[in-house]
């Protein structure tokens, strides 16, 4: 798929003590700023007793013509939302970005695989903007074709029968 536009996002992500014996801490996306802000991976944003919030970095979400019917359904649902992924990583900090997505199912997809933390964020106004710019550009509005299957034929279905009776079954 050709990729017609990107977004910059910046994400911001928490880590936030856990009441459990197997896991120190609990991690999960908060917040998605449109563009990329100036501070470094990982800057410690805020921090009291128990959450410190950081900035994770920033990614670019890409645009493509083909996923414009989901970018549409994404923005007329109420409440449109930035799919964030975090993959655990072998570095200084457990967790990288992973990925960074507006397409609901690309974002769904991502929930299903091992032990990536998915988050789904409200979408910033002025991405939501940028997006529904993209939707107007490109979108096609398909007609839905339902297929037809083609009517069973009870006497073709019989002869079948018959003739797997004489085979022996087979």
């Amino acid at each position: 798929m050709t990729v017609l536009a990107r977004i910059s996002v910046g994400v911001i992500v928490e880590r936030q003590k856990a009441a459990s014996a197997w896991i120190d801490f609990l991690w999960r996306p908060v917040a998605v700023l449109p563009g990329e802000p100036e501070a470094r991976p990982w800057t410690i944003l805020s921090s009291d007793g128990n959450a410190t919030r950081f900035y994770a970095g920033s990614a670019e979400m890409e645009l493509h013509r083909s996923e414009t019917a989901h970018y549409l359904s994404n923005l007329t649902s109420g409440a449109p939302s930035i799919w964030v992924t975090l993959r655990r990583s072998d570095g200084e900090m457990p967790y990288r970005l992973f990925a960074v997505t507006a397409d609901p199912t690309e974002g769904e997809s991502f929930a299903e695989a091992g032990d990536d933390i998915v988050e789904a964020l409200p979408m910033p106004e002025p991405i939501r903007d940028l997006l529904a710019a993209f939707v107007a550009e490109h979108h096609v509005e398909r007609e839905f074709v339902k297929r037809q299957r083609d009517r069973a034929d009870p006497e073709r279905m019989a002869r079948q029968a018959v003739r797997r009776e004489e085979d022996g079954g087979t």
